[in-house]
């Protein structure tokens, strides 16, 4: 039996129900909005699959029922079809339908094995609803507004391995005993409770949903289960404590009394021997109790971000030495401690959005560790020339590691060699503004690095080696003050080059010479660039290959200065000026040649007019 109640919600409002006359005479004629006005007796009789949907299915003249190989029905209805004795997949969903209807619908199915009633208008579930097709495998009721689901509902259904009742408006689940079913999705209801019934039967369950609920504690799960994945994400959850039916009536005591008394006593924690997936975000956690772990011996992931934390414990005993992704991000971790011999299979950690300043510098050491996300905190990165103290984080020497992501770090200084000997592959060390690099702070990365990511750190100028790098395939630097960027004539491997919103002139020739080859991507915009400097990077953002942006430059006009898109330059935009110039150089000349000719001219005049008075004199 499975059965809802309404737990400690109250729902004010009118509910409206449309009750369908199924006593009325079927009229016989279909309408499938291509000319098809009426379908003969026994035209449908062999038919395997009938596709009615996004039509008007209002008559149909041989009744279902004497369609004895029809197996697929997929129906927009106005009025209901009758038996299907032989239908094993139903599809009725969008159809706006109530629940008497679909209890008239179902009464004679017994072949039926999938339904889909999804986006209709089904507010509750009788112990009836499902008697006449017990062959059913598979239901899918999301999207409706049930609020009711009569115990025994689906205790006839022996062989119903799947169940979606998801975006509905059940309140609780009590007495949950399928235990063949194999997968329950009962997210984005109003659910604050789920309990199962105390049994040491074996329950089938791999797959529970119950994220975005109004839950505050942990649900009680079978106490001998299979279960895989569980997601609680999305709940009011402050607690990692279970609660019974005993601590529900004693939380009902405590708000009618107004009591001061805690609202949930705990249990022993849920065993999950085989689970794999476990998604705790976005609840209301402040500590996460290490005894929780203790079953989890299969956990693989392990989500717990965006809630309160500020601390987390990996203690040597354990058990989550088989976790492959732990997500600690988006809490107010300001303590982490991960003990020697722990977390033995973590790849992936995601620790971004935290206040972490002070850590055990060779915290990371973890030997299958290969992404870390430290981004918003408050971490400072050790060099490795020097001795190791708590205010900084060991980043170098980590032989798995392949990515790493530290924007926004406030870092002040990245030291020579800080990452030598991890074989990173991406490297963010973005939104640190003043932040100083050492020459040599990429050492040891030359061979491994592909993407690096430098922007908005205020970079005047950037005195790192990027030739040196020679698998770099993306070099992000927008959002800083550089004006230039040097990169040697060496062929490099760059395939995408972001330099928006810097202070670049004119793109050194050498640079584009290198980039010639490879480059596929190029960001410019946001650049003073002179467009009669830059006609060989103009010459190469206008071949087909290269993909650039809207960046412009700026061009001398008859009167003042224009704008352009380099993609749009053309010789004559820099001709004119040249012109000008020869035109104003020669015309300076020839003044400047006759103010000469004039001045030998009135010197010899002169000369001559003083010998002539000379020769006069008395």
């Amino acid at each position: 039996m499975m059965s809802t109640q309404v737990c400690f919600l109250f729902f004010i409002g009118n509910l409206f129900s449309l009750r369908l006359s199924l006593c009325q005479e079927l009229q016989r004629e279909a309408d499938t909005n291509q000319s098809l006005k009426h379908i003969p007796p026994g035209d449908l009789s062999g038919n395997h699959a009938l596709n009615l949907s996004h039509k008007l299915f209002q008559f149909i003249q041989s009744d279902i029922k004497n369609m004895t190989q029809l197996k697929v029905l997929d129906a927009v209805l106005k009025k209901h079809v009758g038996p299907l004795s032989t239908v094993q997949k139903l599809d009725l969903s969008g159809n706006g339908l109530y629940t008497d209807m679909i209890d008239y619908l179902l009464r004679d199915a017994p072949a039926l094995t999938n339904l889909s009633l999804n986006e209709n208008s089904i507010t509750k579930l009788a112990n009836s609803t499902f008697s006449g097709c017990q062959s059913l495998r598979n239901i899918d009721l999301h999207n409706n507004v049930i609020l009711e689901i009569e115990e025994g509902t689906f205790d006839s259904l022996l062989n119903l391995t799947e169940l979606d009742l998801s975006v509905n408006s059940i309140s609780c689940i009590t007495d949950f005993n399928l235990f063949q079913l194999r997968s329950l999705n009962l997210s984005k209801n109003s659910m604050n409770s789920f309990q199962t019934i105390d049994s040491d039967q074996e329950f089938e369950l791999l797959y529970l949903d119950l994220k975005e609920n109004k839950m505050h504690y942990f649900p009680v799960l079978p106490r001998w289960n299979k279960i895989i994945y569980l997601d609680l994400s999305r709940n009011q959850l402050h607690s990692l404590n279970s609660t019974g039916p005993d601590d529900e009536l004693q939380y009902l005591r405590d708000i009618e009394e107004l009591t001061l008394t805690p609202l949930y006593s705990s249990k022993t924690h849920q065993l999950l021997p085989r689970l794999l997936y476990l998604d705790l975000s976005y609840n209301q956690f402040k500590a996460v109790p290490s005894d929780f772990f203790t079953s989890l011996v299969a956990l693989d992931t392990l989500n717990i971000s965006n809630n309160c934390l500020e601390s987390f414990l990996v203690d040597t005993d354990s058990p989550l030495n088989a976790l492959k992704t732990l997500d600690l991000s988006f809490n107010n971790l300001q303590n982490l401690t991960f003990k020697e011999k722990t977390l033995l299979a973590l790849e992936t950690l995601y620790l971004q959005g935290n206040i972490l300043s002070i850590l055990d510098p060779e915290i990371f050491n973890l030997p299958q560790i290969t992404n870390l996300h430290l981004q918003s905190n408050e971490l400072s990165v050790c060099d490795p020339l020097q001795n190791q103290t708590s205010d900084c984080v060991s980043l170098y020497s980590i032989r798995t590691l392949r990515y790493l992501y530290m924007s926004e770090n406030k870092l002040t200084f990245l030291p020579a060699h800080a990452f030598i000997g991890s074989p990173l592959l991406i490297l963010d060390i973005s939104l640190n503004p003043n932040m100083k690099i050492s020459e040599q702070a990429l050492a040891g990365l030359e061979r491994t690095l592909t993407h690096l990511y430098l922007r908005g750190n205020h970079l005047k100028k950037l005195n790192i080696s990027l030739s040196a790098l020679h698998s770099l395939k993306v070099l992000d630097l927008p959002d800083n003050q550089l004006d230039g960027l040097f990169l040697g004539e060496r062929a490099t491997a760059i395939e995408i080059l972001n330099l928006q919103n810097n202070n670049v002139k004119v793109l050194d020739a050498g640079t584009v010479l290198a980039l010639k080859k490879t480059l596929k991507t190029l960001s410019l915009a946001s650049n003073p660039l002179i467009c009669c400097e830059n006609m060989h990077l103009i010459s190469l953002v206008q071949q087909a290959h290269v993909d650039i942006d809207s960046a412009m430059c700026q061009y001398t006009k008859d009167v003042g200065y224009g704008e352009i898109n380099l993609r749009d330059v053309k010789s004559e935009h820099c001709e004119t000026l040249n012109s000008k110039v020869l035109l104003i150089a020669m015309i300076s000349v020839l003044v400047l040649g006759l103010m000469i000719v004039l001045l030998v001219a009135i010197k010899l005049c002169h000369s001559k007019s003083h010998r002539f008075s000379n020769s006069y004199k008395a």
